[in-house]
């Protein structure tokens, strides 16, 4: 009998399945996910580097997309164990570091203040850093 993952759903990395599919199936929303935030986040660092007012709705939704490629990603690496690529679980460890930063700039936003340049470019070259790692250690699964 296959074990039950997530909501009782079937867990292909337990159940036999092709473990390169399943882990390449696994990965594909939290780098969709990420995609979406990092085309967010660049529209909002053009804005902010020209000295343009950010859109409220823009940086929530670059929050949101990159949150849930977060909370994606984690079950991807607790659902898949021991088995997952070490350079997956960096690119992890380097997406938790961007998203600190992105709690940090949004409260500037959330107190009227303007956003640091360098506060700003140092979340950007986390998480692009964190999306090529990810990248780089979905395409070594295949």
């Amino acid at each position: 009998m296959a074990s039950r993952g997530v909501a009782g759903l079937s867990d292909p990395l337990r159940a036999g399945h092709s473990t390169a599919q399943s882990k390449e199936k696994r990965l594909t929303l939290p780098l969709v996910l990420f995609a979406v935030a990092a085309v967010g986040g660049l529209t909002l660092a053009i804005l902010r580097s020209r000295g343009k007012a950010l859109p409220f709705g823009l940086a929530l939704a670059h929050g949101a997309f990159a949150a849930g490629g977060l909370v994606a990603l984690i079950l991807a690496v607790v659902g898949a164990g021991a088995a997952t690529p070490n350079l997956i679980k960096v690119a992890l460890a380097v997406f938790v570091a961007a998203a600190l930063g992105g709690f940090l700039l949004f409260s500037f936003s959330m107190r009227k203040k303007e956003i640091p340049i360098g506060v700003m470019v140092v979340h950007a070259l986390a998480a692009v850093t964190a999306l090529a790692l990810l990248i780089v250690g979905v395409m070594s699964v295949t």
